[in-house]
């Protein structure tokens, strides 16, 4: 069975909202499109097509559900750290 592509932005400013929002969600084309603009964007990209798929029966513009924030809080958590480290080693004082 050939399982159609999901993909989902959200979007997280603490200081305006309690919970991450959905931004676009989509299949097949709609999700390729999602892809290549955040690729473009260089923004991450995470392959967990289960969560990608709860998140994207929320509507657009919608907080995430619940019962996704413990998963979405890693990955944002994930996020934070990784792009603190990037910025630490692009200004050279991780040397």
């Amino acid at each position: 069975m050939n399982e159609r592509q999901v993909a989902v932005a959200i979007g997280y400013e603490p200081a305006r909202q309690d919970a991450p929002t959905v931004l676009a969600a989509g299949f097949g084309e709609v999700a390729r499109a999602i892809l290549a603009t955040a690729d473009a964007h260089g923004i991450h990209i995470h392959g967990d097509t289960t969560l990608a798929g709860l998140l994207a029966r929320v509507p657009v513009g919608s907080s995430i559900p619940a019962e996704a924030y413990h998963l979405v809080a890693e990955l944002l958590g994930f996020l934070c750290s990784t792009d603190a480290a990037m910025a630490e080693k692009m200004s050279g004082s991780g040397r």
